[in-house]
Formats: C-alpha cells, sequence, structure tokens
C-alpha cells in the first residue's frame, strides 16, 4: 500500500499535468466555437477532423498519395544530395532573390472605374520555413503602389504541426501591406488560421463571395476552401451571389480547378500552388509540377475557354527553401478594359 507521502507526490504530478494541458483544451475549444461561429458547424468540423486525421498520419489524402513534403526524411535526402553536388548555398541565395512581376488582364465588359485596377497577388509564402525571402517581400510592397491585395494559400512551411511562428510572420507582412487583403487557404494550411487571420485584417474566402466597390461599379472576389488536398472547394457556394455578366475574380491555392471555374463564368483565376516547379531545369522547365493540369498552366499568364488565368510561382519555398531556374516572385495584376489580344 502507498504511504500518504506517495499519494500526495502522485496527485500533485496529476495536477501539474493537469495546469499544463487544460489551457491546450481550452485554446483548441476557444478556436472550435470561434471557427463554428464563422463557418457553421458542419464546415469547422469537417476540416478539423480531416486535419487531425492527417496529423496523425502524416499521409497526404489528395490527388496523390504520398507527399514530398510530409516524409520526414524528405527534406534532410534532398539537402544532402544539394550539398554533396555543391549547390545547396546557390540554391539557398536563389530563393531569397523574389522578383516582381507584372501582368495586364484584359477584360471586355470591365467598367471605366476599374479599368486600371491593380490587384498585388501574393502566393505560396511558406513563412515559418522562408524567412529571407517573406523579409524581401515585406520590404518589395511597400513601395508599390496597388489597389488590393490576395494571398492564394500556403502560408506554413508544413502540412500539419504548430502554426505559431507563420501566424507571426503573415501579422508581420500585414503591417508591410496597405489597404483590404483578401485571402483563401492552401494545402499547407488549417482552418484554425481563420480566426486569427481575420482579427489582424485579412478576410478569409471560404466558398464565399466578396463585392469590391469603386465609385459606382462594382467587381465580385470570391474564394475557395483548398482544392488540393481537402477537397474542400465549392465554386457553385462561391459563385451563389455573382450576377450574370459582372467582372468577376476567383481566388483558388491550385489551378486544378480552371475547367470548372470557367464554365462558372469567372473572368479571370488567380491560383499558386505549383512553385513553377521550383527545381527547374535551365529554361526555367520543371522537372515536377505537384498538379495535375497541362504545363502550360503551370506558371505566369494563361488562357483557357475565355477565362484569363495567372499561377504564381510563389515567393516562398517548400520542402527545402532552394530554387533553381525559378525566380520566387511577387505579382501586380493590372485590369484593362478591352477585348484580350
Amino acid at each position: 500500500m502507498r504511504s500518504s507521502a506517495s499519494k500526495l507526490k502522485v496527485m500533485a504530478q496529476s495536477t501539474d499535468e493537469l495546469d499544463e494541458v487544460m489551457p491546450r483544451l481550452l485554446e483548441a475549444d476557444e478556436v472550435v466555437r470561434r471557427l463554428e461561429s464563422r463557418l457553421g458547424r458542419l464546415h469547422a468540423r469537417l476540416r478539423l477532423g480531416i486535419e487531425r486525421e492527417h496529423e496523425e498520419r502524416a499521409l497526404g489524402q489528395g490527388l496523390t498519395l504520398l507527399h514530398i513534403e510530409n516524409m520526414p526524411l524528405a527534406e534532410a535526402t534532398i539537402e544532402l544530395v544539394l550539398r554533396a553536388t555543391g549547390t545547396y548555398w546557390r540554391g539557398r541565395s536563389n530563393a531569397s532573390k523574389v522578383q516582381l512581376r507584372r501582368n495586364d488582364v484584359r477584360i471586355a465588359h470591365l467598367s471605366e472605374a476599374f479599368d486600371g485596377f491593380t490587384i498585388l497577388h501574393l502566393s505560396d509564402l511558406h513563412a515559418d520555413l522562408s524567412s529571407p525571402a517573406l523579409q524581401r517581400v515585406n520590404e518589395m510592397v511597400r513601395d508599390l503602389d496597388y489597389d488590393l491585395c490576395v494571398l492564394t494559400g500556403d502560408y506554413r512551411g508544413r502540412t500539419f504541426g504548430d502554426c505559431g511562428l507563420c501566424l507571426e510572420a503573415i501579422a508581420s507582412l500585414r503591417e508591410a501591406v496597405c489597404g483590404d487583403i483578401y485571402a483563401v487557404l492552401g494545402n499547407h494550411d488549417s482552418i484554425a488560421m481563420v480566426p486569427d487571420f481575420e482579427e489582424i485584417g485579412i478576410r478569409v474566402l471560404l466558398n464565399e463571395c466578396a463585392i469590391v466597390n469603386r465609385r459606382s461599379a462594382s467587381l465580385y472576389l470570391a474564394g475557395v476552401d483548398d482544392a488540393h488536398f481537402y477537397r474542400a472547394d465549392n465554386i457553385e457556394k462561391a459563385a451563389a451571389n455573382i450576377p450574370h455578366n459582372s467582372v468577376s475574380i476567383l481566388l483558388s491555392h491550385t489551378p486544378e480547378i480552371y475547367r470548372q471555374a470557367a464554365h462558372a463564368g469567372f473572368d479571370l483565376m488567380l491560383s499558386g500552388h505549383t512553385h513553377g516547379g521550383q527545381i527547374c531545369l535551365p529554361g526555367g522547365i520543371p522537372i515536377l509540377l505537384e498538379a495535375k493540369i497541362p504545363r502550360a498552366l503551370g506558371a505566369g499568364a494563361w488562357q483557357y475557354s475565355g477565362m484569363a488565368g495567372y499561377t504564381s510561382v510563389g515567393a516562398g519555398s517548400s520542402v527545402v527553401p532552394v530554387r533553381f531556374n525559378n525566380r520566387p516572385e511577387i505579382t501586380l495584376h493590372r485590369l484593362v478594359r478591352g477585348a484580350s489580344q
């Protein structure tokens, strides 16, 4: 039989453990409550449930079974190979050389009020993995002139785990960006990020649409939840309140839903996800695109069935913070009135 002293020691240990666990449990309950209030009970619990399963297995369950970013040895193996070939530090240097790209989008029925309207497009920041690149982004955006900023997903380095460092980095970016910011989630992102994003003034579009007004005209900006990994996208819901013949833009982390977007009548689709391959052959030819799309849609501007599209190669890097023959980017899209050439 245990002595009274031993019993008291066990009780004290249990109390200490409870004191450590309880704040985390209360915080988790608060996250669920906030998400249910924002998204509705069903959407919040479905997304959180899938995330919990993913964290337990650390395996993909999207279009491919295994995702390289979830393999524990992938990062170490790639880095070892690059170091062995003497290219690692060159790749690291390349990953921080963020460039500014400009893209004109011609829309025949664009109103005069939005002629010249400029959208700053940031994608695939992987903020906690790509600190030098994000620092460069913060410096660049302070000197740019634009009307609206959009973020097309993948704010976290890994596809699971803590979001704290990522959220701190995004908060720093929010201070650098002027005006309104709209965002969608990517396959690396947790739905639990949404309340924190919106507290600092980043509106997350989860199969939703926002109206952007300028003088007497309106532009409809829709965004879908991740279509690559979680398959939580719903274009029909996002576009439900967009009037016929209105100018509309769709934000989707992945360009893989380009067919659905075009047939839904969107004028422009902005995406990321592919990194343009990240590690490319000379001439920017990607060795691998992590998306089931035609290669012509893997990076930069493209057209499909009357819809303009743009796939950003992203500002950050995934798995290992290196790039070859593929510079990271931020993009300014300028809407121009007139038929596409």
